[in-house]
């Protein structure tokens, strides 16, 4: 992405490192880096150009001294699966990939490549690796905390919608780290006095008909990670606007499709420290010995558009506190 930019600026000085010259000699090609996007390239657009970006900076450029093969789950389960198949067929030096079923598609896919997650939700519980410190296998990458910052959301939304009693839980149940997170919220709205419905967002069909039984039923919605949601931003935000429905998320990419509000970890961030392991990888480290990192940067991101569009008002001090406000 944006190669002739990153050639420009580079002038072609980076040399191949040794180690992964060597291995690009014995193979007759150059190191391969297989991209596996647990949604869809639009979505996670700017994710993609932080990683691509960080390594240029380290000396690795695409079509230069490595490849970069891209692939697109769009939020499907059986997709990631089968480009992670794919990856092992064609031999690729390392895997990068987000989210926790991708993650677990990559690794049932192979156990001698290595896996780098640019963003997954407690891989320990998950079982994606044996520790933070110590991964061990072939996989290590970067938490999203997700969980762990499933109240401060809700308290986010209790304070941008002070008369929400009753909030609508969205959250795909077949991802364990989506459930944990639905579990932090409805533990936090007790608290708050708040009632909590849940809904089942498994797949794409599952959107319209959650939509048509939460009408009339909540003040506000709140929902869990999971790829599906980035994938179908646009629909969501829609729905959600006329339905006249305040919503929050954990990432940016909801709230500039027309989502209220979101709070979470810096995904391009997360996937520019990703780039790093993937040096590390490709210079010889083993995956398993190199430690999951944690998010050090969290973005409040509020739509005001949308906050006028559905009659809410942002009380002043939480503009003040935004890290965004798109208009």
């Amino acid at each position: 992405m944006r190669r002739r930019a990153f050639l420009a600026a580079l002038g072609g000085a980076a040399a191949l490192p040794l180690a992964a010259r060597a291995q690009a000699q014995r193979a007759g090609k150059l190191p391969t880096i297989g991209f596996l996007g647990a949604s869809t390239r639009t979505a996670i657009n700017l994710w993609t150009e932080a990683f691509v970006r960080r390594l240029s900076e380290l000396g690795w450029i695409d079509g230069r001294n490595v490849t970069i093969q891209y692939r697109w789950a769009e939020g499907r389960p059986d997709r990631a699966a089968e480009f992670a198949s794919e990856f092992v067929r064609l031999g690729v030096n390392v895997i990068v990939t987000h989210s926790n079923g991708a993650v677990i598609a990559a690794k049932q896919a192979t156990s001698t490549i290595p896996i780098v997650f640019g963003a997954a939700g407690d891989p320990v519980d998950a079982g994606l690796v044996a520790s933070l410190v110590r991964p061990g296998g072939n996989v290590t990458g970067l938490s999203l905390q997700q969980t762990d910052t499933g109240a401060k959301r809700l308290q986010f939304l209790h304070e941008m919608v002070p008369h929400l009693r009753r909030l609508a839980v969205l959250s795909n149940t077949d991802n364990r780290s989506a459930m944990l997170e639905m579990n932090e919220v409805q533990a936090a709205a007790g608290a708050l006095a708040v009632e909590v419905a849940t809904f089942k967002l498994r797949r794409a069909d599952d959107i319209v008909p959650a939509f048509e039984v939460l009408k009339g039923h909540a003040d506000a919605l709140y929902f869990c990670n999971d790829p599906l949601l980035t994938s179908y931003r646009i629909r969501l935000a829609t729905l959600s606007a006329a339905a006249h429905l305040p919503t929050i998320f954990n990432f940016r990419e909801n709230v500039e499709a027309g989502g209220l509000m979101s709070y979470g970890a810096n995904l391009p961030e997360l996937f520019r420290r990703a780039a790093d392991l993937v040096d590390k990888i490709l210079r010889g480290a083993k995956a398993g010995d190199l430690p999951v990192e944690q998010p050090t940067k969290f973005d409040l991101v509020i739509n005001a558009t949308t906050a006028k569009a559905i009659g809410l008002t942002i009380p002043e001090s939480f503009l003040q506190r935004a890290d965004e406000v798109i208009e």
